[in-house]
This record gives structure tokens, sequence and C-alpha cells, in this order.
């Protein structure tokens, strides 16, 4: 997906949601485990519960590789689902990979090609020839790590140094690899008031914010801070979402919950003059 197809999809759906797909076979609703896939019957009815209202999809693949064959295959099955019935939605492999560069060509290939997301998170800590076989792929995305959410990016990412913090030089370095267009990235929502200082330095690319919602981050504070001509911003809900309701009615809740984020969404894209 290039960067035009997917701010249609916000412009269209006025939205800029992101669902989380930190699908826990351990906190799914217990109806469900008689189910040949649990994982894979969870994932199908909150995708068809949110799809109206979402614009992008994150499995966080640790909840699927934890589980061993049968992890992977609910992960194949939910993205060939999601790209089969909402191919346009964008799609993410939350797996944060990133290592020496015939490693991390793999893993490129591995999620980019065989598993065919739209997108991958890495991290940036190995340099270039870490980062760039994630690029060679024609409307894939990387999603560079840059500030995260976590109370331990206080360990590393703020390190100073001559006046530059460590996350704002990898803000700079990597657009040497990149561009707007194929690099986007991660932006925890909990240093919102961060996001104008980043903006500062790429002012035109994306920015995948996630802790909204169960993690405490302001949804306007992201907006204020964030928000560009074109949105610029994915925003991702997980646990308030997925694990809204644990009965059968868990689908519907997920929907209402997707909704009303859409809703507020929708007023600041609005206020910002976007769509």
């Amino acid at each position: 997906m290039n960067f035009t197809q997917l701010f249609e999809q916000i412009q269209k759906k006025k939205s800029f949601l992101c669902v989380g797909l930190d699908s826990d076979i351990a906190k799914i609703p217990q109806h469900l485990l008689d189910a040949e896939d649990p994982v894979f019957e969870f994932n199908k009815a909150i995708v068809d519960a949110t799809a109206e209202v979402a614009i992008a999809y994150k499995p966080n693949i640790a909840f699927y590789e934890s589980r061993g064959l049968a992890g992977w295959q609910s992960l194949e099955k939910t993205v060939k689902y999601i790209k089969a019935n909402h191919p346009d939605i964008f799609t993410i492999a939350d797996a944060k990979r990133g290592d020496i560069g015939n490693t991390s060509q793999m893993y490129a290939k591995a999620f980019l090609e065989t598993l065919d997301f739209d997108s991958i998170t890495v991290a940036p800590y190995m340099g270039e020839d870490s980062v760039t076989p994630f690029l060679q792929y024609p409307d894939k995305w990387v999603i560079l790590l840059a500030l995260t959410s976590n109370k331990g990016a206080y360990d590393f990412q703020f390190f100073e140094q001559e006046g530059e913090k460590l996350y704002e030089k990898v803000l700079k370095k990597s657009q040497e690899w990149g561009d707007a267009r194929n690099m986007m990235y991660v932006v925890g929502a909990t240093k919102a008031e961060m996001l104008g200082g980043i903006r500062r330095i790429v002012p035109d690319h994306f920015l995948l914010v996630p802790g909204v919602g169960a993690q405490g981050g302001s949804l306007e504070e992201v907006a204020k801070y964030g928000m560009n001509e074109h949105c610029g911003l994915i925003v991702n809900s997980s646990r308030g979402i997925i694990f809204a309701d644990k009965t059968e009615r868990f689908a519907v809740r997920a929907g209402e919950e997707a909704r009303a984020l859409q809703q507020a969404m929708a007023r600041l894209l609005a206020e910002a003059k976007v769509c």
C-alpha cells in the first residue's frame, strides 16, 4: 500500500485508527476455546466488527510466535483473511526485528513477502545495514522505533550528547535510508508533548502511535502535536478494543469502542481541516 492509498483510507473513513491484534489466548472469551483455531476465530470476529472504522490492523507477533506452529498458522490465516475481505486496510507486523544484513533480508522476506504484510516494525540500533533490507520492497513500509511509551525508554532513548538526544539522532540519521513514502516512526502516545519537536525533524512522515486507551495516552494531545496536512498519524488501540468484553458479545463491544474512537478522530480531522 502506498502513501496515497493510505491517505485515501483516512479521508474515506475519517479515521486514523489502528486496531492492535494482541490476541493473547489466555484472555480471549472462553466460548471460543472449543474452536479449531480460537485465536483466528477471535481475530476474524474483531476484524469484521471494526473494519468499517479501522484503517490498519497490527498483530503483535509475540502473541503468535509464543504458541509455536499453531500461533504462526493463526497469524497467517488472519493476514490472509484481512487481505481477502478488507484489502484496503493497512497491515502492520509488530515484530520489532533488526539484525545484520543477511538476517534482516530473511526477516523482510518472511513478513513482507511470505506473510505479505504491508509494513513491519524495526529496531534501528544496529544501524543502516540492518534496516535497508526491509526497504527493498515496493509499496511496503518500515516503521522504525523512535520514542517508545514504556518506562525503560528513559534508559537509552533520552541519552544526550552535544545537545541531541538519541531518539532525535535516530530520526535524523534514518532519513538517509528512506523517506516519507516508505518509512514511518513509532512514537508512544504517553510522550505526546514531545511530538511537536519530533514533527520539526520529520514533518511529512507517518507516525505509528501506540499507548492510547489502556496505557493512558491522550488522543487529543497526540493530534494537537502530531497531526500534519495528511493526518500523518496511525493511532493504535489494542486492549481497550479487543478485550472490552469477555462474553459472547465481545465483537459487538469491540465495534462500539472502535466507533467511539473513530468519532473522536473524525472531529479532530475536521478541526485540522484534513478531511
